[in-house]
């Protein structure tokens, strides 16, 4: 794919040529090739190519007719993996709308911050969520002049049924879309503070679609499996929208269960699997899962976390004709800045692969320098793909944007080859006594041993040293102890990267996307 230089957000980026312009843009080229074909299937339903863009049609029709939503307003959406999701997701595409998809596991106080800094106009949501849309309608202050619409079976008094928005016509007074408009206010975790709405854009998730078609080869024979929640982004564009770019299907889970997982699986022949390391976790904990082999697994991707080398090679036994993908993306990348090729030395393993085709990626050190080849630094990233902001956030804009670069957090380096090594998050390096140690690199070590099933690497208080290492494992089935995983390390690193205290515990904090929550383990 050849590509060009042009402005956008202030900054002089690299852009395919040859792209379409808007995502209702990138969708209508799917459905002009194949109208009857099935796009989404869902809890037993199906939708159809040319029934998605009619109906997300009739969605975006309603909003502008009958509640008056205008390009640039907010539809927050608090809703599990579904058809209605996807219907909405485009809508907002065809009109200019931004999307506002709320994590489901969030408390309330989260959601009401979320709803009311985006000044929502709609909110959407369905029965299992009801409850918690009740108690937000009351303490919203502006609840009288949203609209909120329900996605149930049966009515509810104050709620605008969804079926409701699929009965009318599709027609209305075309909105004129620029690709560098947003499309999503997708929150960050918030882990460490306030959440901050990161900007999505037509032109960062077009790029980001395109870079995974590229480099991981899907066509419209693509059949994918969409277990993780559409709230985030693999699986909002690294799933739903790049397969739906090359005319494949998506086969939706509400939430991930590995029965009905190894079931849709099988049954529907999916090709495509896109998941964060722990699904394949539990994926080998299941006695169903391991005495079968998947034939028709074409290609198996994973990012948010590391993926420890035994599951991988466990994964190769039952995916045998699978390619693997390591990816390493964010919220405030529309998923990927990089991905592992199809075929690399067995010496890059540890890598998360080479940056996509725009990507224009830096490491800055502690005194600001940029870093050479093999030195270890913050990774910068900057690129059609990278967010243009954060929402109404002035401080968040000056810390994490410089010169037209994310600042990711991330300690990296770049090998002589141009690939990424990720090391540990800026905030959970541990500085020993002015030794920098990273907790990615203990905790790589550590899946290595075998009856280790997870493991994180923390840095805690001391007033000796500042910090010292401590290592919270999830052990197998045979017990562990402490001297033994610190003789283990000790063995193969230095003396000071050796755990001082080690705590068992039956699992570790994680999101709804399988991120570890270090700030609780700490």
């Amino acid at each position: 794919m050849e590509l060009q230089s042009a402005n956008f957000f202030n900054r002089r980026l690299q852009v395919f040529k040859d792209r379409p312009q808007t995502i209702s843009k990138m969708l209508y080229l799917s459905v002009q090739k194949y109208p009857d074909k099935k796009a989404i299937i869902s809890n037993g339903q199906c939708i159809t190519y040319l029934e998605l863009w009619r109906q997300s049609r009739q969605v975006a029709t309603y909003f502008v007719k009958k509640l008056g939503v205008k390009k640039g307003e907010r539809i927050s959406i608090l809703l599990g993996n579904g058809i209605e999701f996807s219907l909405l997701f485009f809508a907002c595409a065809h009109i200019g709308a931004i999307l506002v998809p709320l994590n489901t596991r969030l408390k309330e106080k989260e959601i009401h911050y979320m709803i009311s800094q985006s000044r929502s106009k709609v909110i959407v949501t369905d029965e299992e969520f009801l409850p918690k849309a009740e108690r937000l309608r009351e303490v919203l202050v502006d609840h009288s002049q949203m609209h909120t619409i329900l996605v149930s079976s049966e009515p509810h008094k104050d709620y605008i049924p969804f079926n409701d928005l699929l009965m009318g016509d599709n027609e209305y007074d075309q909105t004129v879309v620029f690709e560098s408009d947003p499309i999503t206010l997708i929150y960050t975790s918030g882990t460490t503070g306030v959440p901050k709405g990161a900007i999505g854009s037509h032109l960062g998730f077009i790029h980001a679609a395109m870079n995974y078609r590229i480099r991981m080869k899907t066509d419209e024979k693509t059949r994918t499996l969409i277990a993780v929640p559409l709230f985030h982004v693999t699986g909002l564009i690294g799933q739903l929208l790049h397969v739906l770019s090359v005319g494949g299907t998506c086969v939706l889970m509400r939430r991930f269960k590995i029965e009905p997982f190894l079931e849709l699986l099988k049954k529907e022949k999916i090709t495509f699997l896109f998941n964060v390391p722990t699904i394949y976790v539990k994926l080998l904990s299941e006695k169903k899962f391991s005495i079968d082999q998947y034939e028709s697994v074409r290609t198996v991707a994973y990012g948010g976390a590391a993926m420890p080398y035994e599951v991988i090679s466990k994964l190769q036994s039952h995916f045998p004709d699978a390619n693997f993908h390591n990816t390493y993306g964010a919220t405030e990348t529309s998923s990927p800045t990089s991905i592992m090729p199809l075929y690399y030395p067995h010496s890059k393993q540890k890598s998360v692969g080479l940056p996509i085709l725009g990507a224009d990626i830096k490491l800055i050190d502690q005194d600001g320098r940029e870093c050479g080849v093999e030195e270890i630094g913050e990774l910068y990233i900057k690129g059609s793909h990278v967010v243009e902001g954060y929402w109404n956030n002035v401080v968040g804009n000056r810390d994490s944007f410089k010169d037209g670069y994310w600042c990711s957090g991330d300690i990296a380096r770049i090998d002589h080859d141009g690939f990424l090594y990720i090391l540990d998050r800026k905030k959970d390096m541990i500085n020993r006594g002015g030794e920098n140690i990273y907790s990615l690199e203990i905790e790589n070590l550590l899946y290595d041993h075998p009856n280790v099933k997870e493991v994180a690497v923390v840095g805690i208080p001391d007033v000796t040293f500042g910090e010292i290492v401590k290592a919270v494992i999830v052990p197998k089935h045979s017990p562990l102890t402490e001297q033994e995983i610190k003789r283990f390390v000790n063995e193969r690193l230095a003396d000071y990267k050796v755990p001082a205290q080690v705590e068992f515990v039956k699992e570790l904090p994680r999101n709804l996307g399988g991120k570890l929550l270090k700030a609780q383990l700490k």
